[in-house]
């Protein structure tokens, strides 16, 4: 006979919540509501969990991962939740249950909806998915001074309200390419701190060079020098022979090439900043800004056209949608599985922050840009409009002539050709099974 949940185990602790605007105890009783779009009146950086008699219910932001895992018990199923797939083995081997473990059945919460899970038994059920995010989409003209306002003006709300809750004397990076997010965030912090009479001293921008080399150094100190921000910079140079692909496998629990190059240089970044400032705390980047404004080489996925890219709502953020044949229980898709490539090496180094552009009000305005309409058909024309609607934002919002450049993915501005092919040089099958063997047995 089926039995429901046994016990939870919720790995994921309140103080690793980042709510902004409620306790964490407020933010379950929106889990808990039966309106569709509760959780939306939760700002910040959450993963929840909550149990209504049989049913537990769970939730995350876009910007972290929240896995579960059941496991059976003689009286009744155990639901195992956390951040990573190695903390739910490590439990599931304090109960004597590790034989039932293999990563593949660990599932990834979806963001932006509400999972529930009720009287499980044997089998286990597929669960329940409620999405309580749904922003319309092109509601707005097509005047791109408009558009720029309202997108820079959503994300300097959202970075107004991180900062107001920060304490005034705790030094602040950004994790700083020159690129057009890591700038429109700098941009956003700086003046925030000035229009709360605090000091800008205790703004840094972090830029990565590997071995001296990279792109990025010179492309940050020419943004920022044309932004009147020069004083901000510091870089952190760092040997090539530290850039470690199969150690950021283990830090991300996943095995995407792409992912998988950002995490690398993404931890080069941090523990230079860790050996450099031992407390320091808070960062904030870019991440979801080419998704919000869909600015991805399109030919380089066979899977997609312009058509599928521009016609499907979130389609970066959240891949096909949970209700597809190539959505992934595992990992989920788009940004909500690729954020553990910025999250699990900040959660490792001990920082924590914000990206600004995968909060929901930021991602709402992005939503509403009418891309079919603006693009008319042309990736080119596609591709340019990021930087077009964030330098009319900046201008509109903050009076700036703000520089844009051309799009460069982390791992290729940080370092030299040459280096980038010789610590990179690992088949993408040998990533995946690099993963696998830490599992040993269990993931055969």
């Amino acid at each position: 006979m089926d039995r429901p949940v046994h016990r939870v185990v919720n790995l994921i602790e309140d103080g690793n919540q980042q709510i902004l605007n409620m306790s964490a105890d407020a933010a379950r009783a929106r889990l808990l509501d039966a309106r569709a779009d509760a959780l939306l009146d939760v700002h910040g950086s959450f993963a929840l969990a909550a149990r209504d008699g049989e049913t537990v219910l769970m939730a995350r932001s876009l910007d972290r991962p929240m896995r579960y895992f059941l496991a059976k018990e003689a009286a009744g199923p155990m639901l195992v939740i956390g951040e990573r797939i190695d903390d739910l083995k490590r439990v599931l081997d304090e109960h004597g249950y590790g034989h039932q473990f293999h990563p593949s059945y660990t599932r990834m919460v979806p963001a932006h909806h509400v999972t529930a899970l009720r009287l499980i038994g044997c089998p286990d059920p597929t669960p329940e998915q409620r999405r309580f995010f749904a922003p319309p989409r092109a509601t707005m003209s097509t005047d791109l001074d408009a558009i720029g306002h309202a997108y820079v003006a959503a994300l300097h709300q959202e970075v107004t309200e991180w900062l107001s809750r920060q304490p005034e004397t705790e030094p602040i990076g950004v994790l700083f390419s020159g690129g057009i997010d890591s700038g429109a965030v700098l941009v956003s912090v700086y003046r925030a701190l000035l229009d709360r009479g605090q000091s800008p001293s205790r703004l840094k921008a972090f830029t990565l060079a590997v071995d001296g080399g990279g792109a990025d150094v010179e492309q940050a100190r020419t943004c920022l020098r044309r932004l009147d921000l020069e004083m901000l910079l510091e870089v952190i140079d760092v040997p090539a022979d530290t850039l470690d692909p199969l150690e950021a496998v283990e830090v991300i629990e996943d095995y995407k090439p792409l992912d998988v190059e950002c995490a690398t240089v993404g931890l080069a970044l941090l523990r230079g900043i860790r050996e450099r400032y031992p407390a320091w705390r808070l960062l904030l980047d870019g991440d979801g800004g080419d998704e919000n404004l869909k600015d991805y080489p399109i030919e380089e996925n066979r899977e997609l056209t312009i058509r599928s890219v521009v016609s499907n709502s979130m389609l970066y953020q959240e891949g096909w949608g949970v209700g597809a044949i190539k959505h992934s229980q595992t990992y989920s898709g788009g940004f909500s599985r690729a954020c553990v490539r910025t999250f699990a090496p900040a959660r490792r180094l001990g920082f924590t922050g914000l990206s600004p552009f995968v909060r929901p009000s930021v991602i709402r305005v992005a939503e509403s840009i009418p891309f079919d309409t603006l693009s008319a058909g042309s990736t080119d024309t596609l591709y340019g409009l990021k930087g077009d609607t964030v330098r009319r934002g900046m201008r509109s919002c903050f009076d700036l002539d703000f520089p844009v450049f051309e799009k460069r993915r982390f791992q290729h501005g940080a370092v030299d050709d040459d280096v980038f092919r010789g610590r990179f040089a690992i088949l993408p099958e040998q990533y995946r099974a690099h993963f696998h063997s830490l599992y040993g047995e269990a993931a055969r």
